[in-house]
């Protein structure tokens, strides 16, 4: 009997697809869900080289040696339960692939328990959402370099691709696949929020209308902001509501939610100690934008004048404030990664993940390129903001940025994102932002003490004698 190349355990979206992805490669994929009924449906859908079954131990019988199994199940305590049922089947060399969104370190646990067990354990960051996971997506493989070799056609082969290229590349060991996906989401929270804010200046303050906005978001797609993110946001804007033939957008419930996986990218920087501020900016826009208090205050609080402006050029301040802070939203994931790789030996090469990060992903964007190119001619850069190239959009764009900002605060309207990009550009730029003052005080009432400019070491000064 011939022997299934892969299995796939939890059917959900991204896992039916995935396995379809698989079996549509011409892999033979082998598939399990705790619900059988599930895998039933799909074997009843008739796909070529997919088999179901309902018994875990069915399921592994079937896979070749050294079988490899992709896990798509909930992530936390889901993916300990079914590894901890794998491991009553698997034997030494086996392969065990979480390719859900799974916290980092929860990975790195899981990968030295089951290594210890001659099992090899591979954490995989998959984006591009349920299409993307059936067309092809951008892949993350974290785990032991030598056993890659082991699943590198998989998924290679299932991964999106950009000219001629895999969107797939081994990223580092242990946890280091999900950890870069975790940063990926937290830059896709601050690209979205900024493309809110965008669309909110527009609406409040240049007073276009949806459909307008959409040839203005179609327009900056044919530009260097050409992304997944602006294609959508053109089609959506132009969407019209089935029941009311209103534009959809207006219809929607302004409120967003979220899965939690740009939490772990700000708890992580903290405890990294590093400034991803516009990411952070981004969560905190979401949880506010579902404080049953929003009601009381916009019906108590006193409603700004603003200041006229001329839309034509208030349109082209927009598009500029947006590029500059996509720009740092990118740099700062990007350096989160460089201070992670060296703070977990992960040796990370931020070129190559900005490559796979091209297209299959939800941040695909033209600007990638840019920061392949940056790293290709300074491969270690722990801000990629001090290419020279990159100083020359920011220095091209910055004065936009304070326009925008401006204006933004003169009529009311929140862009938390934006306002957190030009205080971070000023934070960097500014010979002085109160730190000595801050030190001072620490000292003052901690004696913390404080370094002074004119003499090497550290001094505590008596401040009440």
């Amino acid at each position: 009997m011939t022997k299934n190349d892969i299995g796939v355990i939890g059917l959900g979206t991204m896992g039916k697809n995935l396995a379809l992805n698989l079996a549509n490669k011409g892999f033979k994929v082998a598939g399990f869900n705790r619900t059988y009924v599930i895998t039933k449906e799909i074997e009843n859908e008739k796909h070529d080289n997919f088999k179901g079954y309902e018994e875990i131990s069915e399921f592994v019988d079937s896979l070749e040696k050294p079988a490899k199994i992709i896990v798509m199940v909930k992530a936390g305590e889901p993916v300990d339960m079914v590894c901890d049922q794998l491991l009553d089947f698997l034997i030494e060399g086996d392969i065990i692939i979480d390719a859900g969104n799974s916290y980092f370190k929860d990975t790195m646990r899981r990968h030295d328990f089951i290594e210890s067990r001659g099992i090899f354990y591979f954490g995989v960051g998959v984006s591009g959402g349920e299409k993307g996971a059936l067309l092809g997506p951008s892949i993350m493989p974290g785990g032991d370099k030598d056993a890659y070799d082991l699943i590198k056609p998989y998924l290679e082969t299932i991964a999106a691709q950009k000219n001629g290229e895999p969107c797939c590349t081994y990223i580092g060991p242990n946890g280091a696949g999900h950890y870069v996906k975790m940063v990926h989401n937290g830059i896709e929270y601050a690209d979205m929020q900024l493309i809110a804010e965008s669309y909110l200046l527009l609406k409040e303050i240049g007073h276009f209308s949806n459909q307008e906005m959409a040839d203005i978001f179609e327009e900056w797609n044919s530009t260097e902001l050409r992304s997944y993110l602006v294609e959508i946001t053109a089609k959506i804007l132009r969407e019209k509501d089935e029941l009311t033939d209103l534009d959809l957008v207006d219809m929607i419930v302004d409120k967003a939610s979220q899965k939690g996986t740009g939490k772990w990218t700000i708890l992580e920087a903290i405890n990294q100690d590093f400034n991803v501020s516009l990411i952070q900016a981004a969560v905190q826009a979401r949880i506010t934008s579902n404080l049953v208090e929003r009601d009381i205050f916009s019906r108590a609080f006193l409603v700004p004048n603003g200041k006229e402006i001329n839309p034509k050029v208030f349109k082209e301040e927009v598009r500029k404030a947006y590029t500059l802070g996509k720009l740092i939203a990118y740099a700062q994931g990007f350096s989160l990664m460089y201070d992670a790789s060296i703070r977990y030996d992960w040796q990370l090469d931020l070129g190559k993940i900005a490559s796979i990060f091209r297209a299959g992903c939800i941040i695909q964007a033209e600007l990638l390129e840019v920061i392949m190119n940056v790293y290709k001619n300074e491969e270690v850069l722990s801000n990629f903001l001090v290419d020279g190239s990159m100083i020359n959009q920011v220095n091209t764009n910055i004065q936009s940025l304070r326009v925008t900002n401006s204006l933004a605060i003169l009529a009311g309207v929140p862009i938390p994102v934006l306002s957190s990009a030009i205080t971070y550009l000023d934070q960097l730029r500014s010979k002085l932002v109160g730190a000595n003052l801050i030190q001072a005080q620490r000292d003052f009432f901690g004696a913390h003490t404080f370094e002074r400019i004119d003499v090497e070491g550290k001094v505590h000064h008596e401040w009440e004698n």
